[in-house]
């Protein structure tokens, strides 16, 4: 009796390897494995460098890039050789390096500390600064961090507050530098103009209030100033933005309501105006010098930034749906990759496209595409927002339905559709 043929779940020689090309890099393309190369490391590989499987695949003619990211190593290579005779080679390489070690990428190394101290600065922020801001709609995130010194962007009501800077030195800072004392410099990286038009620092057009069309006064008490912040009654503004009072404030938590505060110059001194944007609406008040608040028109938003998301969220639409059923479902991360976004940040902005295909998909009545990309921490369902965005969209699980049942309906709605 022969010996049984050995599993290939179990057996690492015999990993499947899919190879994925880049959708924007001919010269690039992503072998992707049915799990982690290596838990815990990532990275590009050095050419020069003793992990095994950069001396094994930087040793095959043609190779001169290498990147591990997950389950998937990039290659890059030069433009005188052709994938065909590359991939047969490199898919062998990498299983002979996956069957002789299992550090393939060498041994771990110490957490750089930046990277440590990025992760304490962001939980610090979710667990004891961003709650307390939330309140007057104001969201803060800590980009990245560099020789210890820290990166933070402002969203929602303090991205363009007048009091944005003073809120950052006397508060948030002044708690980041208390809790981690290895803080060396917190830079506000935050563009308080992006995406707003300001009304009082881009114009010297006469104010919208004066069009007796436009003269609303806003109820006694709609809205208040507190801590130099304005603060605007959510009872009062979440229908006007489309949203449930709970939905406003879940989306300025998360960045998916944004605001910004602007006080007036020149003519306008003494006066302010807040504006606030959902997906779908806008909203904006003027307040005069003597406190006295009326609903304004909302400037347009005219900004690169807008037409460079709903760029990014066809191709994201595109590849989703271009995807092999064998394929299906795909990682954020190996979705950014397949739209060729190596950038850091790069599976956020996948993430924020991927919600604006969800309100496309409300909004036409067809399934949500998004489904097809999960998370890869979640046992193969999306990630937490977008069944919340589903739900904020009258969109989400039935009552009594998990959210597993209703991402597999989902999904057994977009095999209908695409048949």
């Amino acid at each position: 009796m022969s010996d049984p043929a050995p599993d290939s779940a179990l057996d690492p020689t015999r990993r499947r390897i899919r190879a994925q090309a880049s959708v924007q890099d001919a010269n690039a393309m992503a072998f992707v494995l049915d799990a982690p190369v290596q838990e815990g490391a990532k990275g590009p590989l050095d050419p020069e460098g003793d992990a095994p499987l950069a001396r094994a695949l930087f040793a095959i003619d043609g190779v001169e890039r290498v990147e591990v990211a997950g389950e998937s190593i990039w290659i890059g290579k030069d433009e005188a050789h052709d994938w065909a005779a590359l991939k047969p080679a490199i898919a062998a390489a990498v299983r002979d390096v996956l069957g002789a070690t299992d550090q393939p990428l060498g041994a771990p190394t110490k957490e750089d500390p930046d990277t440590a101290l990025l992760s304490a600065v962001q939980g610090l922020l979710e667990r004891e600064i961003n709650p307390a801001i939330a309140a007057h709609g104001g969201h803060i995130a800590a980009e990245r961090v560099s020789e210890n010194s820290v990166y933070l962007r402002m969203s929602g009501g303090c991205q363009g507050c007048a009091a944005s800077s003073a809120t950052l030195r006397d508060g948030v800072e002044r708690m980041l530098r208390a809790a981690l004392p290895q803080i060396e410099g917190i830079v506000d990286v935050t563009d308080h103009d992006a995406g707003t038009s300001p009304f009082y620092a881009r114009s010297d057009g006469p104010s919208p209030v004066s069009s007796p069309a436009f003269n609303r006064p806003l109820p006694p008490g709609t809205l208040s100033w507190q801590d130099g912040q304005v603060v605007v009654d959510p009872e009062y503004l979440a229908p006007r933005l489309g949203l449930t009072p709970e939905g406003l404030r879940e989306g300025l938590r998360s960045g998916d309501v944004v605001g910004v505060t602007e006080s007036g110059e020149g003519t306008h001194a003494g006066k302010a105006r807040v504006v606030l944007r959902s997906a779908t609406r806008a909203w904006a008040a003027e307040i005069d010098a003597d406190g006295a608040a009326r609903e304004v028109p909302p400037p347009r938003v005219t900004d690169d930034a807008a037409r460079s998301e709903r760029e990014l969220a066809r191709r994201v639409r595109a590849h989703l749906e271009g995807l092999a059923p064998t394929d299906i479902p795909v990682t954020y991360g190996a979705l950014a990759r397949g739209l060729g976004l190596w950038a850091p940040g790069s599976i956020n902005r996948v993430t924020r496209a991927l919600e604006h295909t969800m309100r496309e998909d409300a909004a036409a009545g067809r399934p949500f595409i998004a489904a097809r990309a999960v998370s890869r921490g979640r046992d193969g369902l999306p990630g937490e927002g977008f069944f919340a965005l589903a739900r904020a969209l009258s969109r989400g699980p039935a009552e009594g339905e998990s959210d597993a049942a209703f991402h597999r309906r989902e999904m057994a709605r977009l095999l209908q559709s695409a048949a």
